[in-house]
């Protein structure tokens, strides 16, 4: 009985001891499982490297870099080939004809610009400054370039036998040589502002009897007095009907005029323009021998029944009779 109860007594005994092996077993992997969560939670996270692109995707900038090199050389190689054009086919000129042309902005109109070479010279007019008296011939010239200054479009003509120059169809001005004077004319001279006939002398125009380059008007002025009479022809402004007094013969042509009832009676059949021509020849004398001359010639010629200029209304009318 007492074995028994002896061997009973450490059956639990070892019962009871395996149990606190097992416990302490157990608790021993509790507590470092919990100690290896804590010493993961205090770990900082470890981020994981980017993957590197793939092979591919690097060497394809390689590969647009290469092909845009070659492009260029091909097209700086001398007699490299062009692209192709695009076929024309039926549908795409249909097409082309359907599709409405863009509307561009017309240009402005530039202006024209007037050239030497659109309004030559009057061949004439050269002969003309090259026949008449020796101090007429730089006046003339330097008369024809200040108009063509001052207005490059004008254009030259001969009228009644003298240079004339021509603006939009109408005369502008014109001059001319006589034996003793040249004279210049401004065709609206009496619409021109601060120009007025020159007192004291029956030569033509409005600047008096023009004997040397020091008569003439400053360059300026006369450009100015040019840009009036453009104006005035471009608005067709009209030129007054110039009214004279009818001439009076002078004492020493009426008294010649009186002993030759043939040339009296030739002169008081002229015309007024016509008797002015006798008269203006006679005064416009600068030596008392060369008055006396005219007198006898006016006479002369009278009493024959011609007008003053009647030699080169026989030349105008053989040219024409020969045309």
């Amino acid at each position: 009985m007492a074995r028994r109860g002896a061997g009973a007594g450490g059956a639990a005994k070892a019962a009871v001891k395996k149990t606190a092996v097992k416990k302490g077993a157990t608790g021993k992997a509790a507590a470092k499982k919990v100690a290896t969560k804590k010493i993961a939670a205090k770990k900082p996270e470890v981020k994981k490297p980017a993957a590197k692109p793939a092979a591919a995707t690097r060497t394809a900038p390689k590969k647009a870099a290469a092909k845009k090199t070659a492009s260029k050389k091909t097209a700086t190689k001398p007699g490299a080939s062009k692209p192709a054009a695009p076929k024309r086919t039926v549908a795409n000129a249909a097409a082309a004809n359907k599709a409405p042309a863009k509307r561009t902005a017309p240009a402005a109109a530039k202006p024209a610009r007037e050239s030497a070479a659109a309004f030559p010279r009057e061949p004439r007019i050269d002969a003309y400054i090259d026949k008449a008296a020796p101090f007429a011939q730089p006046i003339l010239r330097e008369l024809r370039e200040r108009v063509h200054a001052a207005c490059p479009s004008v254009q030259e003509a001969i009228k009644w036998g003298m240079p004339a120059f021509v603006y939009r169809g109408k005369i502008l001005c014109g001059m001319a040589a006589f034996k003793q004077h040249a004279s210049f004319n401004l065709w609206h001279g009496a619409h021109i502002a601060g120009l007025e006939p020159s007192k004291g002398s029956d030569a033509m125009g409005q600047f008096g009897a023009l004997t040397a380059l020091s008569d003439l008007p400053g360059r300026r002025e006369l450009a100015a007095m040019l840009k009036q009479a453009m104006a005035l022809t471009a608005t067709g402004v009209k030129r007054p009907a110039s009214v004279k007094p009818p001439p009076r013969a002078p004492a020493d042509l009426a008294a010649a005029l009186a002993a030759e009832p043939a040339a009296r009676a030739t002169f008081d059949a002229f015309p007024p323009s016509q008797q002015r021509e006798y008269v203006e020849w006679v005064e416009t004398a600068k030596r008392e021998e060369t008055r006396r001359a005219r007198v006898a010639q006016a006479v002369e010629w009278m009493a024959q029944g011609k007008v003053r200029n009647w030699k080169y209304m026989a030349k105008q009318t053989g040219h024409k009779n020969k045309a």
